[in-house]
């Protein structure tokens, strides 16, 4: 699914940290049912307004530390494909000659984001028990006078802009974490008619917990309907279906 070529022989940027962009990592046509099949269940809002804004719906896809995907039966075989790249070797390897650093056994946490409409996230370094992050998206278009755009920063000035990565699916940004590796997601404006479709890829520290998904955490999960999703051009493949398929084969 990942096209580990583009990630491996690129190169990471030394200014104003370490950061990378990355582009092409699907064929046209996973990219394309990978867009398509963006998943729509098991979404969680975050809201906080303080020393780093932000707000946005999440979904875990791979869990901190696990080695299964998470709710695989609502997932697209493109997806699922994509969460098994995400928990290769050869995936820790190209990240590894990336960035120089050992993701050989850290710690993996994945997750799914969707904005929408006035959603942000205000500028962070990360917090310091981050290694690397790999950010994915999923848009097939958008439009960059819409917000939603991953921006590397010079400083904590959401103004000091150094690069501007667009949200098109098969594009990504790397962000090595360092005490300056400030970024942000600039606020999708409102009336925009498309959600802004992210998956961020966190390598940790050994012992980390995840912040996302605290130990404990009883947050009601829910559906996501971005207004853009709409009714779907096609019905994406899930387990649920493939096993309902195999089971009405066996039936009289």
């Amino acid at each position: 699914m990942i096209d580990l070529t583009q990630i491996y022989r690129h190169s990471l940027q030394a200014q104003p940290y370490g950061w990378a962009a990355n582009g092409n990592l699907f064929s046209p046509e996973d990219a394309a049912d990978l867009a398509a099949s963006f998943p729509r269940e098991h979404f969680k809002t975050l809201l906080y307004y303080g020393e780093r804004d932000y707000e946005y719906e999440a979904r875990t896809l791979i869990g901190m530390g696990a080695d299964t995907v998470s709710h695989p039966e609502e997932l697209s075989e493109a997806w699922l494909d994509l969460a098994r790249d995400l928990l290769s070797r050869p995936y820790r390897i190209a990240m590894s000659l990336l960035t120089g650093r050992d993701l050989i056994n850290a710690p993996l946490e994945v997750n799914v984001f969707a904005y929408g409409p006035g959603a942000k996230f205000g500028p962070h370094p990360d917090l310091d028990d981050k290694l690397v992050t790999h950010i994915l998206y999923f848009n097939q278009s958008w439009n960059r006078e819409d917000g939603g755009c991953f921006n590397i920063l010079r400083s904590a000035d959401p103004a000091d802009v150094a690069a501007e990565v667009d949200p098109i699916v098969g594009n990504s940004a790397v962000v090595v974490r360092s005490e300056k590796s400030w970024h942000s997601v600039s606020r999708v404006v409102n009336g925009c008619l498309r959600s802004r479709r992210s998956l961020t890829v966190t390598f940790y520290r050994e012992g980390s917990v995840s912040t996302m998904w605290p130990p404990g955490d009883t947050t009601p999960l829910h559906r996501y309907d971005a207004t853009d999703l709409g009714p779907e051009t096609h019905r994406p493949t899930t387990l649920w279906t493939k096993w309902r398929r195999r089971f009405a084969s066996r039936t009289p």
